[in-house]
């Protein structure tokens, strides 16, 4: 319900766009085929990207007995030009003695040659045409042409500065792994790799953004992830037809399952960790190029309710935490609506010392409840908003400071009731809980305020079956996003709101991975050691 009101408040504000125009902007470009003359490409390359100062031409020859031009073109920037000098231009103007390169065959003898006897390159790729070799340039790549033939070569020198594995800051822990994911693809593979040494884990990369040329990665595990999610996260991303893509969060609006929703249903983390138990619980993972945030499919609401020191730290005390997040994510949502129903409508509800305190706290407030509840709750809002954007030291002391003065002076000027001030520095705690789902709280916050307001806690009840109903309508990939819970999976139960011991989860998530597959060998329950009977006799 609350999804279509959304959707029809986009329909209506939404401009109309003609279909003519949206064609002819995307337009597949045609491929232009690499003459055997090397000037020709020269200048279809110049004409193409000669007109930016860091583009490089380098022309010189091959040293042998018959003359042979060679061309190699790069960004300077996004090389390493070391690489360059040695491995390629050094070992191109070697002398070297070759057999008559005269004949029909030319073309393919010599791409053999440079492939197999002069270019000293770990990754090098043959590419027949101009809009492969100018991905590949923009890429970081060096383009090698030679004089006479039909094919250019593509080798791998990407060599720009990029940031160190560090520990992210959004999702840090007390036990566990430090490392995070970076900018770089492909270090962010590789971290991956590290911590999964099975020859079925499978990468497979595609490029999105008709401006931006962006390489997106879809990682997964062949046998453990279903084949139907992988090819519905292939068709989803394929049809992504637009002119750029700087962050998966560009991603993840263009393949959510439910657009119009407050609730995310793809996943994301920069915790390689993390990753690595979704991929192995047969989650598919999208990884982009430039970001350090990896996108997980299918996502349900349990997710947000775990993290990665809860499998590192013992079952009673991680059962006891996730216990502690969902009651801080009720408390986040229907605190302030609770105090506003209460002091307005159920007065009987409140004891009699406790009400006696309350009334004598607002008398002299010129708000009623509500409107101090919304009124705390937007400038809890700017303050939260002024200490993310500020500096990290001046946003710290904007956040403390101003929330202890506003909220004094608030009080002893009249404007809002000393109550209110504690519900709303207990809801803003409690909202920083579960990070993941700050979004979402901020707006239900609101919503069930408005009907508490309104018809005090029935309001509240009607709110709460809006909330509910909503989440079971919703599905990520084809997986409930409420399960284990609606619906019921009992076998899941033991990794939902508490964490039974790793010997109890013999079986990955049915509600992933659709089928009942084995994850360990059953009876693993750790048992004492008898004791020693020499030991016993001494």
């Amino acid at each position: 319900m609350f999804g279509k009101f959304i959707k029809f408040i986009f329909k209506k504000s939404s401009y109309k766009t003609s279909s003519l125009i949206d064609n002819k902007r995307y337009t597949e470009p045609l491929q232009i085929r690499i003459q055997q003359n090397i000037e020709a490409n020269q200048a279809h390359l110049k004409s193409t990207l000669g007109k930016s100062d860091d583009v490089i031409f380098r022309e010189f020859e091959l040293n042998t007995k018959k003359t042979v031009k060679v061309l190699i073109c790069f960004i300077n920037g996004i090389v390493n030009l070391d690489f360059i000098n040695k491995n390629i231009i050094k070992s191109v103007m070697e002398p070297l003695e070759l057999a008559d390169l005269d004949g029909s065959q030319f073309s393919s003898r010599m791409i053999k040659v440079f492939k197999n006897h002069i270019l000293s390159a770990a990754e090098l790729k043959e590419a027949d045409c101009m809009d492969k070799v100018i991905d590949a340039i923009l890429s970081g790549e060096t383009a090698l042409f030679i004089d006479g033939c039909d094919s250019a070569l593509t080798i791998s020198t990407q060599g720009f500065e990029s940031r160190s594995i560090e520990e992210p800051k959004t999702e840090s822990v007390v036990r566990g792994p430090r490392e995070g994911f970076t900018e770089v693809l492909q270090v962010n593979t590789s971290l991956i790799r590290r911590k999964i040494k099975n020859p079925q884990l499978i990468f497979e990369n595609l490029v999105l953004g008709k401006q931006t040329r962006t390489t997106i990665c879809v990682g997964y595990l062949d046998g453990i992830a279903n084949p139907q999610i992988i090819q519905e996260v292939k068709q989803r991303l394929n049809r992504i037809d637009t002119d750029a893509i700087l962050e998966s969060g560009y991603i993840e609006e263009f393949i959510k399952d439910h657009p119009y929703s407050p609730f995310a249903t793809v996943g994301n983390s920069e915790k390689p960790d993390i990753v690595v138990a979704k991929l192995l619980e047969g989650r598919v993972a999208i990884l982009c190029d430039g970001t350090p945030f990896v996108l997980t499919v299918p996502h349900l609401f349990v997710e947000n309710l775990q993290n990665s020191e809860d499998y590192y730290s013992l079952p009673f005390l991680s059962s006891g935490i996730r216990l502690l997040r969902f009651a801080a994510f009720s408390i986040s949502i229907f605190t302030p609506a609770f105090y506003v129903a209460i002091s307005s409508f159920h007065q009987e509800m409140i004891p009699t010392v406790m009400l006696i305190t309350m009334a004598a706290s607002l008398e002299g407030t010129p708000f009623p409840a509500a409107y101090e509840a919304v009124l705390m709750g937007i400038v809890f809002e700017l303050l939260r908003e002024a200490g993310v954007r500020m500096p990290r030291p001046v946003g710290q002391a904007i956040s403390i400071v101003g929330a202890l003065v506003i909220g004094e002076a608030a009080v002893n000027a009249g404007v809002v009731s000393a109550p209110m001030v504690i519900v709303i520095a207990i809801t803003a705690i409690s909202s920083f809980i579960v990070t993941t789902l700050y979004n979402v709280i901020v707006l239900f916050r609101f919503f069930i305020l408005i009907l508490a307001s309104t018809v005090g806690v029935y309001g509240i009840l009607i709110g709460t079956f809006i909330l509910l109903a909503h989440m079971c309508s919703l599905r990520s990939f084809g997986a409930p996003y409420l399960a284990p819970v609606a619906p019921i999976i009992w076998n899941e139960l033991k990794d939902s709101l508490i964490r039974a011991p790793h010997w109890l989860m013999k079986s990955r998530p049915r509600s992933i991975t659709w089928s009942d597959s084995t994850r360990q060998r059953i009876s693993l329950k750790p048992v004492p050691s008898k004791p020693n009977k020499e030991g016993d006799d001494h």
